[in-house]
């Protein structure tokens, strides 16, 4: 099977800088995206052969996840089910027979880090959720992670220390998260290779220059490495300021 994630930073926007060729070309079972920014009946977009599955926040204009899937799911669930997090549209949980799909916008730490706090709670509260679906069966979680987990993963680790998605307790989130059984998928195929971003800043010509960082990310839960194919960053793919990211995985 064959898996996209693209965080497309406003739907309606990537629309006009060809969404649809892209998601048919790419042609996956399963496509995902992060910060929609819609609300329900802002956009009128049914690919033929799949369904479909929308999860708004409720701030206008903000955050909003949806995933589009050639087999229709076992069940579908919206959030954590907890309510402190339950407002922003972040994680959409698709079941299928042989796994859980996940797909997730993490919150963004912000500006002088005014939201890491929430930030941390948000890791170990979907950390927990992740945990107890892989108890049951195999997880896919996928998504803008927020986070550069080392520092291969930006072309500018020193100055960027601090930063929203590159702090000390970010990275521990990270790590604990697949230190908690999940696998990062492009490091399990390529784990020294340099200069492989999925985010440019639109600021300094950061893209031509890729000068970017890898924030988007697939992980599998522990028991599917052996099941894993492939996995691709789209660097060429333009649309937004993030580009899509891709598995292959034998279920």
């Amino acid at each position: 099977m064959k898996f996209v994630s693209w965080n497309v930073n406003g739907l309606r926007a990537c629309m006009t800088k060809g969404f649809d060729d892209i998601f048919r070309n790419l042609d996956a079972d399963i496509f995902c995206v992060q910060e929609t920014k819609l609300q329900l009946g802002q956009i009128d977009y049914h690919p033929e052969g799949y369904h479909q599955y929308w999860n708004y926040a409720e701030k206008k204009g903000y955050s909003g996840t949806a995933v589009f899937t050639k087999q229709e799911p076992l069940s579908v669930f919206y959030g954590l089910d907890i309510e402190k997090h339950d407002h922003e549209g972040r994680v959409i949980t698709l079941e299928f027979e042989k796994f859980y799909f996940v797909c997730v916008y993490t919150p963004n730490a912000q500006d002088e880090l005014r939201r890491l706090d929430y930030r941390m709670e948000w890791e170990d509260d979907f950390r927990d959720y992740l945990v107890s679906l892989a108890n049951d069966k195999h997880v896919v979680v996928c998504g803008d992670m927020n986070v550069a987990h080392k520092e291969i993963d930006l072309k500018n680790p020193k100055t960027n220390r601090r930063n929203p998605g590159f702090t000390d307790e970010e990275r521990g989130k990270f790590e604990l998260l697949l230190g908690a059984g999940f696998t990062d998928t492009f490091r399990y195929f390529y784990p020294d290779l340099e200069n492989a971003y999925s985010w440019w800043s639109y600021r300094f010509k950061a893209r031509e220059k890729n000068i970017g960082w890898r924030i988007d990310y697939f992980l599998v839960s522990s028991s599917a490495d052996s099941l894993l194919k492939g996995a691709k960053i789209h660097s060429d793919i333009l649309g937004s300021d993030h580009c899509p990211v891709e598995v292959e995985i034998d279920f």
